[in-house]
């Protein structure tokens, strides 16, 4: 009888792994034309520069104890904002509907009716609107837009899902509330990195299902899409990448199933939940996209995949990815020629997807 209970608890578990926790084949959306930007040439000298320093940030984390690992992390990981170059801009801390915030602006020439929701990276249990201020600076000195930077709650103290309720809550404020106080907004960006590209292609996606006014457009930036871990590259490129790989390297070398049962209770939700893999869910009908990954990340498919199939559902949606790049390499943009090189490629697409400017096309 023994031997028959068993036999059964393991026939339960097969079937609720492979018909509940698993998500449809994607499979179909690896093959594709290369979206590489130049040459597969030797990265900058500048690059090897940026991973010593990750490699010393790193070892904070791995030199604290058990318990004392992620605050240390968490820490090193905000101590990058002190790099950002906020001479000429100012940063000023506000509550977004109960959600901790931060707006950062350039100082007199912000158009407070153009605004942009940033949504940080930081594996949904680090980084702040503070470890972030690269980017967002970046981001208020090109476009000129205000950048509302949010400070959703993490992972273990709170549930997966919070991060995205949060950035909800940020969104449907956000359009009605500038860094001036309550006003409309003209124009609207959503975009994130890594984690917070993940919260950004979710949050459009509700945004559209709620009948939300639509952002003008969105950049994802190494997003995570697919938390059910199907991606080839997750596995491919382990060792070519040096952020992630350390971090994850274990863990997707696990059986499938493993996995998907890590997935499950980590998340407390289906991994293919499009609330948390947006992948899944219906890609049409959403605000033009672009997404940025390097060939040598392991989130390179999940970013593929996306892109690949939100075109053929009709969305219009672009990849760009460069060679050689770690994870969200954006960050080191006051020290990375290839990371100025993407904002680049990044102002160029808001600018093409400005109001102004569609407005300008569409009267000859």
């Amino acid at each position: 009888m023994g031997w028959l209970i068993a036999a059964l608890v393991i026939a339960g578990l097969w079937a609720i792994t492979r018909y509940y926790l698993s998500g449809p084949d994607l499979g179909r959306f690896d093959q594709g034309v290369s979206a590489a930007i130049g040459d597969d040439l030797e990265p900058s000298a500048e690059h090897h520069e940026v991973l010593q320093l990750l490699n010393e940030l790193s070892s904070a984390g791995t030199e604290a104890s058990r318990k004392n690992r992620l605050t240390s992390m968490r820490v090193a990981m905000d101590s990058m904002g002190s790099q950002a170059d906020l001479d000429g801009i100012d940063v000023l801390p506000v509550d977004a509907a109960g959600i901790p915030a931060e707006w950062v602006c350039v100082s007199g020439g912000c158009d407070p009716q153009r605004r942009l929701l940033y949504i940080h990276g930081g594996a949904f249990t680090m980084g702040s609107p503070k470890s972030h201020r690269v980017i967002t600076s970046k981001f208020a000195r090109m476009t000129g837009m205000a950048v509302l930077a949010i400070d959703y709650r993490l992972m273990p103290e709170h549930k997966r899902l919070d991060s995205l309720i949060d950035s909800q809550t940020a969104y449907r404020w956000i359009l009605d509330n500038g860094p001036r106080g309550p006003e409309p907004c003209s124009e609207l960006v959503v975009a994130g990195d890594s984690a917070g590209g993940n919260l950004t292609l979710a949050v459009i996606a509700w945004a559209r299902d709620e009948g939300l006014q639509a952002a003008n457009a969105a950049v994802a930036l190494s997003p995570a899409t697919d938390s059910a871990f199907t991606s080839p590259s997750l596995l491919a490129n382990v060792a070519t990448d040096h952020m992630l790989g350390p971090m994850l390297g274990r863990l997707v070398r696990l059986p499938r199933g493993l996995m998907l049962w890590a997935s499950f209770l980590n998340a407390r939700m289906r991994p293919c939940d499009s609330r948390i893999s947006p992948v899944y869910g219906s890609l049409e009908n959403l605000p033009p996209t672009l997404v940025h990954a390097s060939e040598s990340e392991m989130l390179l498919d999940d970013a593929r995949r996306y892109v690949r199939k939100a075109t053929e559902q009709g969305s219009e949606a672009t990849l760009e990815t460069w060679h050689h790049m770690l994870h969200v390499w954006h960050a080191f943009e006051h020290r990375l020629p290839e990371a100025k090189e993407a904002f680049e490629h990044i102002n160029r697409f808001l600018m093409l997807n400005s109001p102004a400017r569609l407005e300008q096309s569409a009267g000859g």
